[in-house]
């Protein structure tokens, strides 16, 4: 297998804290590399294409996904919100995805759930990808939404996907929570890679993780795509053991969604009565 597999591979959310980093590694699979967010993206570089684009508008999606070969879709909302807005981009968007793929032919899509599919088990829980989802709220429901959409479209259509559960891909983890869940972008742009070039993948969920000591979860369901990370949380383990101890009731030392597990709710506003 080459690393230059695609003519023309397309990345959502590219403006992202995770898409600013995938913008610079995925640079090498493909002639050009089209990126596409709802904010900004500065002035194309040279093997790229800018599409901004709200992933809400239908007619925009089928445009964006238009000549692409693949799509890795990191576009949306990525943190717990008000239903409302969680709809737009995250449930609207990942239906919009999938129908342009499937309008235009794409066989291949790399879509970001998150460890928020799965945030109501316990921190003494180990999981598999066919565990039952448990999600933390509106932002871990719209994953588990998105997961149904990855799977009804390869038993209906036969576009197969890469579901990556991703833990917490920062440049390094936060918190004891992240000690468990980090994933490096290195890895994480390993894993995209196997997803993308892995033959015959039907629909496969991935646990997005690094080497880390202590994990939660179990990727023996994905072996087949032969990833293997690099990297590690240990590297950081002193400066996190530093912070202090969090209580003994604090969401991030019983729930794998940590905090996410107590956002919200999210009352709606009172519409103001117009003055006379």
């Amino acid at each position: 297998m080459t690393d230059q597999a695609f003519q023309r591979l397309l990345l959502t959310g590219a403006a992202g804290g995770i898409g600013r980093v995938l913008r610079e590694t995925l640079k090498p699979m493909a002639s050009v590399l089209r990126l596409s967010d709802v904010q900004p993206l500065g002035a194309p570089r040279p093997g790229e294409e800018i599409h901004l684009c709200d992933l809400a508008d239908r007619q925009a999606v089928d445009e964006l996904v238009r000549g692409c070969d693949a799509i890795v879709h990191m576009g949306g909302v990525s943190v717990e919100r008000p239903f409302e807005e969680i709809l737009e981009a995250n449930i609207k968007g990942v239906f919009h995805i999938y129908e342009a793929a499937r309008r235009h032919g794409v066989r291949r899509v790399i879509y970001a759930s998150s460890v928020h599919a799965v945030g109501f088990y316990r921190q003494s829980d180990r999981l598999d990808a066919a565990m039952p989802t448990r999600p933390d709220g509106y932002y871990g429901l719209s994953k588990v939404y998105g997961e149904g959409m990855a799977s009804f479209y390869h038993d209906r259509y036969g576009i197969e996907t890469l579901t990556i559960r991703i833990g917490s891909s920062f440049p390094e983890p936060k918190d004891r929570r992240m000690m468990h869940t980090w994933l490096s972008s290195r890895d994480l742009t390993e894993l995209i890679r196997r997803g993308l070039l892995t033959p015959a993948i039907g629909h496969t969920i991935a646990f997005g993780m690094s080497d880390n000591k202590n994990v939660w979860w179990d990727n023996a369901r994905a072996a087949h795509l032969g990833y293997r990370p690099q990297d590690s949380s240990e590297a950081f383990r002193d400066q996190i053991e530093q912070q202090p101890m969090p209580a003994a009731d604090d969401p991030l030392m019983i729930w794998q969604g940590g905090v996410f597990t107590a956002q919200g709710p999210f009352d709606p506003v009172e519409p103001v009565e117009p003055v006379e």
